[in-house]
């Protein structure tokens, strides 16, 4: 019984921490996370340019996580939380293991963002009978040509092809598992997101448009869409500049941490190549971590000067009006 209303409770007092932290400007946290982030690899079979992983950019190692890392995590967390992300960096698919992850999280709502090129009948099949509660799909793209603009060495043909072949498992086995097809928007796809809306809704998925994280400042206008609530940045003084007034406060830091595949705790997910550590879930529990003085440190500086934060200045938490 007791069990049953610690998601609730929990969530009340993160939630009361986290308004309190933000009113008066001192970090307080009380209970844990409602949901976490985990990067199964930071492996990727694409090279899409503004991505950290498939550009080339990210300086960390690459890696698998370790099965028995993601069993501790979700031993110690699972009680407290809503919502599992499997996916950060990298393409979850490509794990060797990346059924058993699925298999070890049913019992916590779980979602998997995946570029669409390891839907094959077969896993297909398997997905929607692992007790996957959501399944995103990347298609930024109508045609090949268009598509691989940005996905680049991925091929659109085969993305469409397992779109259709997780719609037709889901109707075959009944499965209650959500299909969102997402189209990250830029100057190049703008044109087709009417065309990839009409292609989710044939086949009764979901459809999201959300606006493109460009890491290289000076590619800005090369990918920004012409349309305004497409576009995450705006021009001010002759710069590129995201269209926030990055207030100081950020739910992520009371809600949702991230943890990369080698087991670092990292604050969110806009820390892409890890470069804000906040413990090591090999050597401490993920609580002694989450309300240790790393953490406590980076809480006071967001809610201080958080535009001074290098990863927060192309944060979406603040956005107003464009599609996140």
């Amino acid at each position: 019984m007791i069990r049953h209303f610690l998601k609730p409770v929990n969530a009340l007092v993160a939630g009361y921490s986290f308004l309190k932290s933000s009113v008066t400007g001192k970090p307080d946290v009380m209970g844990m996370p409602v949901s976490v982030s985990m990067e199964l690899t930071n492996n990727c079979n694409l090279n899409c340019p503004e991505c950290y992983s498939g550009s080339g950019r990210m300086k960390r190692e690459r890696g698998f996580m370790d099965i028995d890392l993601f069993k501790k995590v979700i031993k110690e967390m699972s009680p407290y939380l809503y919502n599992t992300n499997i996916y950060f960096q990298g393409e979850p698919m490509l794990h060797p293991l990346f059924f058993s992850f699925l298999s070890n999280s049913v019992n916590i709502h779980t979602t998997v963002s995946t570029n669409g090129h390891f839907l094959s009948e077969e896993n297909s099949e398997k997905i929607v009978n692992s007790g996957l509660n959501k399944l995103i799909i990347s298609l930024d793209g109508i045609d090949q040509v268009t598509y691989s603009s940005y996905r680049i060495n991925g091929d659109v043909r085969t993305v469409i092809d397992g779109i259709k072949n997780v719609t037709i498992a889901k109707s075959k086995f009944n499965s209650a598992i959500i299909i969102e097809i997402q189209c990250l928007v830029n100057k190049l796809n703008e044109a087709q997101i009417p065309e990839i809306r009409d292609l989710a809704k044939s086949v009764r998925a979901q459809f999201r448009v959300k606006s493109m994280q460009i890491t290289d400042k000076k590619d800005i206008g090369s990918w920004l869409p012409l349309k305004g609530r497409l576009a995450r940045y705006k021009m001010k003084e002759g710069e590129y500049v995201i269209k926030s007034s990055l207030p100081d406060r950020c739910a992520r830091l009371w809600f949702n941490p991230v943890i990369t595949w080698d087991g670092k705790v990292i604050p969110c997910c806009f820390d892409k190549d890890a470069e804000y550590i906040m413990g090591d879930l090999k050597l401490d529990s993920f609580r002694d971590i989450w309300n240790g003085p790393k953490y406590r440190i980076f809480r006071k500086s967001i809610l201080s000067c958080r535009n001074m934060i290098e990863i927060c200045r192309n944060c979406s938490s603040g956005l107003r009006g464009v599609a996140t």
